[in-house]
């Protein structure tokens, strides 16, 4: 029998939510179990090849609903990052509390993304500092 995506086991967090501030930047480690192509609102059609990803993000307030909106599967796609989790293929491995200042996001995203490979403006459309994704592929291209 096939394991639905409600079922799939739940991420490990670091540290564990309950600790986690009201605010801050977070990042999600995504596995990918096969190669995907997902239409990415304005973006368009993206191909996802398969493997592990990591997504920065932040919340200002309400930090925890925002990590457990992920997790737990958005309603509505209103985030780029809404659309990658919603297929069937991926599955968020863990949960990291990358800082408690929200501000920090860009620096974070920019010292993850180095010798990864960046999924181009992924995240990104509402970055103060022009970081060119805010999705990086783990590994080579």
């Amino acid at each position: 029998m096939a394991i639905t995506k409600q079922e799939q086991i739940e991420p490990a967090f670091d540290p564990p939510l309950e600790n986690w501030p009201g605010a801050g930047v977070y990042q999600l480690w995504i596995e990918l179990s096969k190669s995907v192509r997902i239409r990415i609102g304005a973006l368009g059609p993206i191909q996802f090849c398969k493997g592990r990803y990591v997504y920065t993000g932040r919340a200002s307030r309400g930090l925890r609903a925002r990590v457990l909106r992920h997790v737990n599967g958005a309603r509505r796609r209103h985030w780029h990052i809404d659309h990658l989790l919603a297929e069937y293929e991926a599955r968020i491995a863990k949960v990291s509390l990358a800082s408690l200042y929200p501000g920090d996001e860009c620096s974070v995203n920019q010292s993850t993304g180095e010798g990864m490979v960046a999924v181009p403006k992924f995240g990104a459309s509402d970055c103060r500092v022009r970081c060119e994704t805010h999705l990086w592929r783990v590994g080579r291209p």
